[in-house]
């Protein structure tokens, strides 16, 4: 039973997230020749003041980013 993981930053749609496991499933099914029945698909999302690029937070450097299209 193949598991994927993936780790995204929060905030995307519901519809957005539910395309990404639909089709992450069908590469698992295509490239390991399972069915899609057993492939497990768990996404966790991970707040953006839990996320930092060179010691920034994600949150940080939102709103930076909104102060500079200001």
């Amino acid at each position: 039973m193949p598991i994927v993981r993936i780790d995204l930053l929060e905030g995307r749609p519901s519809s957005v997230k539910a395309e990404l496991m639909a089709q992450v499933t069908n590469a698992v099914v295509t490239t390991l020749g399972v069915d899609a029945e057993q492939v497990r698909v768990v996404l966790y999302e991970i707040p953006l003041e839990h996320w930092s690029v060179g010691g920034i937070t994600k949150a940080e450097s939102s709103r930076q980013h909104l102060k500079e299209e200001q």
